[in-house]
């Protein structure tokens, strides 16, 4: 899954993203509430985790804000107000659910899981399919011609947003920053070596390639030829 995750207390961010990274999601992370807005009004997240008190713009608002622009990815409110009051101000502002701090990062992770299986709205489809090949964003499965195929939580990532940008050029940069999350180059072959062993499962022993390589620009996910 990817998930917006907006919140300004350096220690608790790292903690949260670090234990969502570890279980395969990606995280994009915003440290003030413009951001934060920015980014939730943007889309393409499965769920969003806001803390309620945000510099510049406070998490009620964002929720209220991305409601209105009728956005429905489900949101989950982080806070240390714990009160009924506060519990409900937030549910009517449109949050799905409410989580006061300190928190343990199993339950965190518990209501993330039970948002995303939530049945989408009208319109919406948690499956990615190209060609014979088809990935379950919720379910976290991949099947080609029928057949499973195990991926690597980061092989996982990356197939993902390969599948996002079907029949478009990526370069390494873009998947150093979407799907490592780096924003410099590390100088290493991660993205070479993982896009070896991605091919060695999705396209080995089937019927044409779907991953193919650009010489001098970088690597595409299309129909087989």
């Amino acid at each position: 899954m990817k998930i917006l995750l907006i919140e300004d207390d350096d220690q608790t961010a790292k903690f949260v993203a670090k234990g969502l990274r570890e279980h395969g999601h990606a995280v994009e992370h915003a440290t003030s509430g413009r951001d934060g807005l920015f980014l939730a009004t943007g889309g393409g997240h499965d769920v969003m985790v806001i803390d309620r008190m945000l510099p510049a713009v406070d998490g009620l608002t964002i929720v209220k804000s991305v409601r209105g622009a009728g956005i429905r990815t489900p949101v989950l409110l982080l806070t240390t107000l714990g009160g009924i009051n506060d519990r409900v101000d937030g549910l009517e502002a449109g949050a799905d659910d409410y989580l006061t701090k300190p928190f343990a990062f199993a339950e965190l992770l518990a209501r993330i899981n039970a948002l995303a299986r939530r049945p989408p709205m009208a319109g919406e489809s948690t499956t990615l399919r190209v060609g014979d090949l088809e990935l379950d964003r919720l379910k976290r499965s991949v099947v080609r011609a029928g057949r499973r195929i195990e991926l690597q939580p980061q092989e996982f990532r990356l197939l993902e947003y390969l599948m996002r940008h079907a029949g478009q050029v990526v370069t390494r940069t873009m998947l150093l920053e979407n799907v490592w999350e780096f924003h410099f180059d590390p100088h290493t072959s991660v993205v070479e070596t993982h896009i070896s062993r991605l091919r060695n499962k999705v396209d080995r022993d089937f019927d044409g390639d779907l991953i193919r390589t650009v010489r001098g620009s970088g690597y595409v996910l299309d129909v087989a030829r």
